[in-house]
């Protein structure tokens, strides 16, 4: 796998609560691990949540012995959950903290995805496709059919998300399993990318053809360009050809 990752503090906010990671090479059993938090609470809180559930994720899959991926991912970001929650109780000015976790891993020709909040994951194809589905308040109006996609772009309470680490002790977790193909892009971002940037615009600068930090780079400018009304995280990854096998 080829991968990268890149935040950005954008044009309005003066911290950067966004935490990437992302590792072609084995972190406990499995072969490779991308991460996209975004973090929230007042102070320096989400900056906090948002690296510290990240460090918590990368540090028990490391010492992990299971070898399933999305039980890996589940015990990972349930212990996060727990740690985060620990740790607010414990510092006055971090209570309420929490963090959106997107996180996926490659195993042979399988994409292994575990998400809660609103950041995303998207499969860049023949088209963009978003394989996550957002925990927020619009998007569940959006599932209902209560809005559509662009009303839900535009909707004041856009921010407002649903699930969260360290929202509270019981922590509801989705998971994702796809069939990947020779070529296929992966996108990790937070909404400071996917609120400010069209999905058809991503899929034109994902195709350009450049080298992935040079995309990311482009999204990053192009979110700021649009904007940058929040924090921007984005990971990149690209599975070899070994890896993956022609369909």
């Amino acid at each position: 796998m080829r991968s990268c990752c890149v935040t950005d503090v954008g044009q309005k906010r003066t911290t950067n609560q966004d935490f990437v990671f992302a590792s072609d090479t084995p972190v406990g059993p499995l072969p490779n691990l991308l991460i996209v938090a975004d973090g929230m609470g007042g102070h320096q809180a989400g900056d906090m949540a948002s690296r510290y559930a990240a460090e918590v994720i990368v540090s028990h899959i490391k010492r992990s012995r299971e070898r399933n991926p999305i039980r890996v991912l589940r015990s990972a970001i349930e212990t996060a959950n727990e740690r985060v929650l620990e740790k607010a109780a414990e510092d006055e000015e971090l209570s309420g903290m929490g963090t959106t976790v997107v996180a996926a891993t490659v195993v042979e020709n399988y994409l292994y995805v575990a998400n809660v909040g609103d950041s995303r994951l998207y499969l860049i194809r023949d088209h963009i496709r978003q394989i996550t589905r957002d925990h927020s308040l619009v998007g569940e109006m959006v599932r209902a059919g209560e809005l559509s996609p662009e009303q839900a772009r535009n909707h004041p309470n856009k921010n407002i998300i649903t699930r969260a680490v360290g929202a509270g002790q019981k922590l509801e977790i989705d998971f994702f399993d796809e069939d990947l193909r020779k070529g296929d892009i992966l996108l990790l971002c937070s909404d400071g990318l996917s609120n400010m940037v069209e999905d058809e615009e991503i899929e034109k600068i994902i195709k350009s053809g450049r080298e992935l930090p040079k995309i990311a780079m482009d999204l990053i400018e192009r979110a700021n360009r649009n904007g940058g009304k929040d924090n921007i995280a984005v990971v990149l990854a690209q599975p070899l050809t070994g890896e993956v096998e022609q369909c």
